[in-house]
């Protein structure tokens, strides 16, 4: 055999090599962290419609509070888990729960991903929301793949932590 001949022989065992190696930590990787996920594409909202122009008379009712109806839920409360008795009061604004810094509600549970799930206010009605999480969000028994309405009481279970909204 010539010398060029065993050269390329050496660099085509060095690729096969390298290519196993390069196997084995992605397959490790995927064990340690689980499958990576594309970002789902979603719908671009629509644009918020303009205001409507208001008569100088007519008094605005825009800049007072809304006052709480009765029999709406006021807090979200965790009822199991290491933050059990944490409160967090309901508002307009949605709730980011999840092991992000930057949730809303944030839990040290292993189960949880960084965004786990969500809930939110749509017309009055209180929906729970899962992000795409690993492990999933349940409602009761029944594990969330849309977003569905919850009531006062009603068990939301992210991993080993329960919520529930309270009055």
């Amino acid at each position: 055999m010539s010398n060029l001949t065993l050269i390329l022989i050496k660099i085509a065992y060095l690729a096969v090599l390298w290519l196993f190696v390069l196997f084995a930590v992605g397959v490790i990787r995927t064990d340690l962290f689980g499958p990576s996920k594309k970002k789902p594409r979603r719908k671009p909202r629509p644009a918020p419609r303009p205001a409507q122009r208001r008569e100088a008379s007519a008094p605005s009712y825009s800049s007072r509070p809304q006052r709480a109806r009765r029999n709406e839920p006021t807090a979200l409360v965790v009822t199991q888990g290491s933050l059990k008795g944490t409160t967090v009061d309901l508002s307009a604004q949605p709730i980011l729960i999840g092991r992000a810094p930057d949730s809303t509600l944030v839990i040290t549970d292993d189960y949880a991903s960084g965004r786990h799930a969500r809930v939110y206010s749509d017309n009055g009605r209180w929906f729970v929301e899962d992000l795409n999480s690993t492990n999933g969000t349940y409602l009761g028994q029944q594990k969330l793949n849309r977003p569905q309405p919850i009531t006062v009481g009603q068990p939301i279970r992210i991993g080993k932590t329960v919520l529930e909204l309270r009055k």
